[in-house]
């Protein structure tokens, strides 16, 4: 299984709003007990087991607008089928700590998940996408590229814990149905 999360490397996006693909796939790391830092394919990676089966979470190192590379070598060179990638991501058309769980989708308004959905040719792969949206006066690219609010702290963080524990069950008893039931049904 591959777990890709989306962001952008480099101090200066940490903590913003659109990489909370990266803070998801940090925290499912740090539940499963391994550090991404390897260098592969355009990407950070961490590469460890679950039940025997080889599993890769990864933080592509092109910039948001271009992961549709890294993804598709990460493929290529960890011989994953396609729906065997999950990909994580921050949405804007989601309410502020929403998660919503797919198997499958087009790419919406995100230019990270255009850039995957051209390079693969494909819309067929799981994906997961923690919802920014809110209030917000000004241009989407200055909220994306802004740092989390204080008042939104804590449901940011608990969406991103729940992503994190959604792979986390995925990854142990292999059914998408049943986390995309459970985290889909979540209000926050």
């Amino acid at each position: 299984m591959l777990i890709v999360g989306l962001g952008n490397p480099g101090a200066k996006y940490e903590d913003t709003y659109h990489n909370m693909g990266f803070q998801v796939v940090d925290r499912l790391a740090k539940l499963m007990g391994v550090q991404i830092k390897e260098k592969s394919c355009d990407a950070l990676v961490a590469t460890f087991y679950v039940k025997g089966e080889k599993t890769v979470i990864a933080k592509p190192q092109t910039y948001m607008n271009a992961s549709g590379s890294s993804v598709k070598q990460l493929l290529g060179a960890y011989r994953f089928a396609l729906d065997e990638c999950i990909v994580v991501y921050d949405d804007v058309d989601l309410p502020i700590g929403n998660l919503r769980l797919r198997k499958e989708g087009s790419a919406g308004t995100h230019n990270g998940m255009r850039d995957i959905v051209e390079k693969l040719a494909a819309t067929a792969f799981p994906r997961i996408r923690v919802g920014i949206g809110h209030e917000t006066k000004g241009e989407l690219r200055d909220l994306v590229l802004t740092k989390v609010e204080w008042e939104y702290r804590d449901v940011v963080a608990k969406a991103l814990d729940d992503a994190a524990a959604a792979i986390k069950e995925y990854l142990e008893n292999g059914d998408f149905d049943a986390i995309m039931r459970k985290y889909n049904s979540r209000k926050k």
